[in-house]
């Protein structure tokens, strides 16, 4: 929606205003998972993610990300893994907005709501690495790594389930909001 005018007063402003809403999405709301591996949590931060992604564009939806899950991360006791959260963003963000363009950036709410699975999908699959390399960083052999990875998750399942359903309704609410603040 926004690509064109990341560069602008309003893009940094609704990127840092994203990059707080998704902070806060994560802080107010998170449901603790038990896990052989890290402390995952039931949350919407993916699904802010993405939204923010398709909103304005990958640039500043990564940024927004990479601020909002990065800066919880740092600031609520997961610092040694935040990398690997900020990573994720990154990897979701390039698979999103290059599924977006192949679409022509057609925001139907089909096209939207496959990008929202495609989300939801990169967002298991990276997950699941990251957790690998986070029982690898602590000394687990790569083999129980790769199953306790496997085993942690259930929470990212709800999560990516969460995006899938979540992550189009948002977007198009923020859309319209938008809109009707231009029209103004």
């Amino acid at each position: 929606m926004l690509r064109d005018q990341q560069n602008t007063l309003r893009g940094v402003i609704l990127t840092g205003l994203f990059a707080a809403i998704i902070y806060i999405g994560i802080w107010m709301l998170r449901i603790p998972i038990p896990a052989m591996v890290g402390r995952p949590f039931i949350h919407f931060g993916n699904t802010l993610t993405v939204t923010a992604i398709l909103f304005l564009g990958r640039r500043n939806g990564m940024l927004a990300g990479i601020i909002g899950l990065g800066g919880f991360d740092i600031l609520n006791g997961y610092l040694a893994v935040s990398w690997l959260t900020m990573l994720e963003v990154v990897v979701v963000a390039l698979i999103i907005s290059g599924l977006f363009k192949a679409f022509s950036y057609d925001d139907s709410k089909k096209n939207i709501a496959i990008l929202a699975i495609a989300a939801g999908i990169t967002k298991i699959v990276t997950s699941y690495f990251a957790s690998i390399i986070e029982a690898l960083m602590v000394g687990t052999g790569f083999k129980v790594a790769a199953v306790a990875a496997f085993f942690s998750l259930p929470a990212t399942v709800i999560n990516a389930i969460s995006t899938a359903i979540c992550a189009p309704i948002l977007y198009f609410v923020v859309k319209r909001i938008y809109t009707l603040v231009q029209q103004r």
